[in-house]
């Protein structure tokens, strides 16, 4: 904005003509040679509303980079001045990945409020527990009063679900004033079934993808739409001081340029990081199994900083409940070793044959040369609960002392462990499925989707929640109740005390995988794991076991049971596990 006037500017390469309406007056736009409209006008300021007319359709549509949608996805853009927000984190230098703990939540139903403000009063929670990144799902604007945020349409756009941009502004500033970092998830890779409009202003699309339409990546004209992804990840990272973007199936980003998007906002990313002097972090989520995602640019891969690996949590999962449908299938058939190769080798499928998908997955890891913390792993997280039948977590099914187990592996492994909400003290509450489109045909189709979906992996017996009902959204949030009760507060403790002794044992957030080892025995239901000086022996039988650690055991760190030191060998309760110093 120059004094009174304010530029207003949208991307129509195809368009004949184009309008804005400003507070009901309609301008007149003037195209440029890159297709790019623009009109200057008097007296339009912060709070202004504003949309775009396009050829002779007389619906004015909002700009698709809105800063702010106070009246939802369908009605017009707002003004938002990014620079108006009284920040207090000054101070704050950022918070690299490598060394870290994540903790994965959704805003509407990590409290019962399930909104900004809300979450910043369960902040102090967060750090009591050791946490170091706050991993955020979507925020952006969504055509329903309550989602995952993975049907987002306005890419530009915080949810008035939760607050809106302010108020996301003042959850980042406490979590940096509490010293904790925060990742957000972003999805670039379609748009919600409702309200998404990027069509209609230009070549944004090229084909389809299962969750929707995907963008043109590589196509005529995607010069601008590999702009606009870049541009939506630079500003969350500048203007809401987020720390790192977690991005969504980025195998669904379909892109054959020499240099892949991905690389790309590696690139812009890292420049970014220099100008801030403070760590920005991308991490991708991906089906591949490709370490090219995380492998250094200078060494010909893509130079991200992370990527989920959910061979890990497959092969815990698996291991931890026996469960052998769908996915599991490869990882059941694997067993205990299956899992020990998986935490040697990062991917337990890597250029290796995959029943459940009928063919060889997967690359491997040079374990030599890419370091483990590029990997995250997790026990649960939103899509391995919420994409269950009903969204049971494993507390549903697995005794405290199972929980225990999978959380030392978790967490005394070399990889960059991620909680999800709730998992700290075991919750009683499900997380399931939801979403609420103000068309009764799509929710229709929602329905009956996913209930076809389960039915197809052998859970047609199961009573599906209905994903429209408001009761499958409220059953879904937190009871912060439970914490003080046992058996929840025992695991609290647990992963509290796991997480401290990961922070106060280097061996522990080692990252050399090389330098990492893992004997397990089948028969036994035993597992150590070897971790410099340290080992984590864990017994997920019923019945109490002795296991070997080759060398003399010094004193236990850790144990979830009265573990038991003679010589070498350590005694373990059923489904316990012991956190052990070597003796020099």
């Amino acid at each position: 904005m120059i004094g009174r006037v304010t530029q207003f500017r949208v991307w129509g390469p195809q368009r004949k003509q184009v309008r804005v309406v400003v507070d009901g007056t309609v301008h007149d736009m003037c195209r440029g040679d890159d297709g790019w409209w623009q009109a200057a006008v008097d007296h339009a300021g912060p709070s202004t509303d504003y949309a775009y007319l396009l050829d002779d359709n007389d619906v004015a549509l909002p700009d698709p980079r809105s800063a702010w949608l106070p009246n939802g996805v369908h009605g017009p853009s707002r003004i938002y001045d990014q620079s108006a927000f009284d920040w207090t984190d000054q101070a704050w230098t950022g918070r690299a990945l490598p060394g870290s703990v994540l903790y994965e939540l959704h805003i509407g139903t990590f409290t019962p409020q399930g909104s900004f403000d809300a979450a910043i009063d369960r902040l102090d929670h967060l750090v009591e527990l050791g946490i170091d990144l706050v991993e955020v799902l979507p925020v952006n604007a969504v055509d329903a009063p309550y989602n995952w945020g993975y049907d987002g349409v306005a890419w530009y756009t915080v949810t008035e679900n939760y607050g809106g941009p302010d108020a996301f502004k003042r959850f980042v500033d406490a979590c940096h004033g509490r010293g904790l970092g925060v990742v957000l998830d972003v999805v670039h890779n379609h748009l919600g079934p409702s309200g998404a409009y990027l069509d209609r202003f230009g070549p944004y699309f090229a084909g389809r993808n299962i969750w929707g339409p995907s963008l043109n990546l590589d196509g005529t004209d995607s010069d601008e739409v590999r702009r606009y992804v870049i541009d939506n990840a630079v500003m969350w990272l500048h203007d809401f001081h987020v720390d790192g973007l977690r991005l969504d199936a980025v195998h669904a980003l379909v892109d054959g340029s020499a240099m892949h998007l991905l690389e790309e906002l590696a690139v812009e990313v890292e420049a970014m990081s220099a100008h801030v002097r403070r760590p920005l972090t991308l991490i991708a989520e991906s089906d591949l199994n490709d370490p090219r995602l995380v492998t250094a640019r200078e060494a010909g891969g893509y130079g991200l900083a992370a990527q989920w690996d959910d061979d890990v949590h497959h092969a815990l999962h698996a291991t931890l409940t026996g469960e052998s449908q769908g996915y599991y299938a490869d990882f059941a058939t694997a067993g205990l070793n299956g899992l020990a190769r998986t935490l040697r080798h990062a991917f337990f499928h890597a250029d290796t044959w995959s029943e459940f998908r009928g063919r060889r997955h997967g690359r491997p890891v040079d374990t030599w040369r890419i370091p483990a913390h590029r990997f995250v792993a997790y026990l649960q997280n939103h899509d391995q609960i919420g994409n269950r039948a009903t969204g049971d977590r494993l507390s549903a099914t697995l005794s405290p002392g199972l929980l225990a187990c999978g959380a030392a592996v978790l967490l005394c492994s070399p990889y960059t462990p991620m909680v999800f909400m709730g998992e700290e003290w075991g919750a009683g509450t499900p997380w399931q499925f939801f979403s609420h489109f103000p068309d009764a045909q799509l929710r229709d189709n929602i329905r009956e989707g996913r209930f076809a979906e389960f039915a197809d992996h052998g859970w047609a017996d199961i009573d599906v929640p209905d994903p429209n009902e408001e009761q499958t959204f409220l059953r879904s949030k937190l009871d912060w109740d439970e914490l003080g009760r046992e058996p929840h507060d025992t695991l609290h403790r647990t992963y509290r005390d796991l997480i401290a002794l990961r922070r106060s044992h280097p061996e522990l957030s080692d990252p050399w995988l090389h330098r990492s080892g893992v004997d397990a025995d089948e028969r036994a239901r035993t597992m150590v794991l070897h971790r410099g000086g340290l080992r984590v022996a864990v017994n997920l039988g019923a019945a109490e076991t002795t296991v070997w650690c080759h060398d003399t055991v010094g004193r236990v760190l850790l144990a979830s049971g009265e573990a038991s030191i003679e010589g070498g060998r350590i005694t373990l309760p059923a489904e316990s596990f012991a956190v052990v110093e070597m003796r020099a």
